[in-house]
Protein backbone atom coordinates (compact mmCIF):
# COMPACT_ATOMS: atom_id res chain seq x y z
CA UNK A 1 0.00 0.00 0.00
CA UNK A 2 1.63 3.23 -1.12
CA UNK A 3 1.64 6.62 0.49
CA UNK A 4 -0.68 9.06 -1.22
CA UNK A 5 1.55 12.04 -0.46
CA UNK A 6 4.78 10.73 -1.92
CA UNK A 7 4.02 7.78 -4.17
CA UNK A 8 5.15 5.09 -1.77
CA UNK A 9 8.93 5.32 -2.15
CA UNK A 10 9.41 4.45 1.52
CA UNK A 11 12.18 6.97 2.12
CA UNK A 12 10.32 10.09 3.24
CA UNK A 13 8.92 8.81 6.52
CA UNK A 14 5.64 10.62 5.77
CA UNK A 15 3.59 7.47 5.31
CA UNK A 16 3.17 6.81 9.00
CA UNK A 17 -0.47 7.23 9.94
CA UNK A 18 -1.16 9.15 13.12
CA UNK A 19 -4.55 9.42 14.77
CA UNK A 20 -5.24 11.86 17.56
CA UNK A 21 -7.75 10.66 20.16
CA UNK A 22 -9.55 12.53 22.90
CA UNK A 23 -9.72 10.87 26.34
CA UNK A 24 -13.34 9.73 25.80
CA UNK A 25 -12.41 8.28 22.40
CA UNK A 26 -9.49 6.38 23.90
CA UNK A 27 -11.70 5.14 26.75
CA UNK A 28 -14.29 3.80 24.33
CA UNK A 29 -11.67 2.13 22.16
CA UNK A 30 -10.12 0.42 25.17
CA UNK A 31 -13.56 -0.67 26.37
CA UNK A 32 -14.31 -2.13 22.94
CA UNK A 33 -10.98 -3.94 23.19
CA UNK A 34 -12.39 -5.68 26.29
CA UNK A 35 -15.89 -6.45 25.00
CA UNK A 36 -16.85 -7.06 21.39
CA UNK A 37 -19.90 -4.78 21.27
CA UNK A 38 -21.33 -1.82 23.14
CA UNK A 39 -24.95 -0.68 23.15
CA UNK A 40 -25.77 2.58 21.40
CA UNK A 41 -29.00 4.39 20.66
CA UNK A 42 -30.23 7.56 19.00
CA UNK A 43 -33.38 9.52 18.34
CA UNK A 44 -35.34 8.94 15.12
CA UNK A 45 -34.51 12.45 13.95
CA UNK A 46 -30.87 12.52 15.00
CA UNK A 47 -27.56 11.07 14.00
CA UNK A 48 -25.77 11.57 17.33
CA UNK A 49 -25.16 8.26 19.07
CA UNK A 50 -25.94 7.87 22.76
CA UNK A 51 -23.95 5.66 25.13
CA UNK A 52 -25.01 5.51 28.79
CA UNK A 53 -23.04 2.59 30.23
CA UNK A 54 -20.00 4.42 31.65
CA UNK A 55 -19.82 7.39 34.01
CA UNK A 56 -16.29 8.71 33.45
CA UNK A 57 -17.58 11.21 30.87
CA UNK A 58 -20.98 12.71 30.10
CA UNK A 59 -23.35 11.04 27.65
CA UNK A 60 -22.75 14.02 25.33
CA UNK A 61 -18.98 13.44 25.45
CA UNK A 62 -19.41 9.73 24.77
CA UNK A 63 -21.83 10.44 21.92
CA UNK A 64 -19.44 12.89 20.32
CA UNK A 65 -16.56 10.45 20.81
CA UNK A 66 -18.49 7.63 19.12
CA UNK A 67 -19.37 9.89 16.20
CA UNK A 68 -15.72 10.90 15.74
CA UNK A 69 -14.50 7.31 16.10
CA UNK A 70 -16.89 6.34 13.33
CA UNK A 71 -15.66 9.20 11.13
CA UNK A 72 -12.06 8.14 11.80
CA UNK A 73 -12.94 4.61 10.68
CA UNK A 74 -12.17 3.03 14.05
CA UNK A 75 -15.68 2.06 15.11
CA UNK A 76 -18.75 0.87 13.27
CA UNK A 77 -22.15 1.98 14.57
CA UNK A 78 -24.90 -0.35 13.42
CA UNK A 79 -28.48 0.58 14.26
CA UNK A 80 -29.76 -2.50 12.41
CA UNK A 81 -28.05 -4.79 14.93
CA UNK A 82 -29.10 -4.04 18.51
CA UNK A 83 -27.54 -6.22 21.19
CA UNK A 84 -29.42 -9.42 21.93
CA UNK A 85 -30.41 -9.91 25.58
CA UNK A 86 -29.41 -6.35 26.50
CA UNK A 87 -31.89 -4.26 28.48
CA UNK A 88 -32.20 -0.94 26.65
CA UNK A 89 -34.55 0.45 29.36
CA UNK A 90 -32.09 3.23 30.25
CA UNK A 91 -32.28 4.30 26.61
CA UNK A 92 -36.07 4.84 26.74
CA UNK A 93 -35.83 8.37 25.34
CA UNK A 94 -33.84 7.01 22.37
CA UNK A 95 -36.03 4.66 20.30
CA UNK A 96 -33.40 3.56 17.77
CA UNK A 97 -31.20 0.90 19.38
CA UNK A 98 -28.00 -0.50 17.95
CA UNK A 99 -24.46 -1.58 18.66
CA UNK A 100 -20.90 -0.33 18.32
CA UNK A 101 -17.94 -2.50 17.35
CA UNK A 102 -14.32 -2.01 16.40
CA UNK A 103 -13.27 -2.00 12.78
CA UNK A 104 -9.95 -3.58 11.77
CA UNK A 105 -8.33 -0.15 12.06
CA UNK A 106 -9.92 0.26 15.48
CA UNK A 107 -8.46 -3.06 16.62
CA UNK A 108 -5.02 -1.87 15.48
CA UNK A 109 -5.52 1.38 17.41
CA UNK A 110 -6.44 -0.59 20.55
CA UNK A 111 -3.28 -2.66 20.20
CA UNK A 112 -1.18 0.51 19.92
CA UNK A 113 -2.92 2.06 22.95
CA UNK A 114 -2.32 -1.09 24.97
CA UNK A 115 1.32 -1.24 23.84
CA UNK A 116 1.86 2.35 24.93
CA UNK A 117 0.23 1.64 28.27
CA UNK A 118 -2.69 4.01 27.75
CA UNK A 119 -5.38 3.98 30.41
CA UNK A 120 -9.01 4.91 30.00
Amino acid sequence: MGCESCGGCGSCGGCRREIVLTPPEAALLLRLGEVAFLPVARRYSGDTPVYLEEADYSSEQYGEALAWLQLKGLVRLDYDLPLVNFDYAAYGAYPVHGSAALTAAGQEAVEVLELQGARA
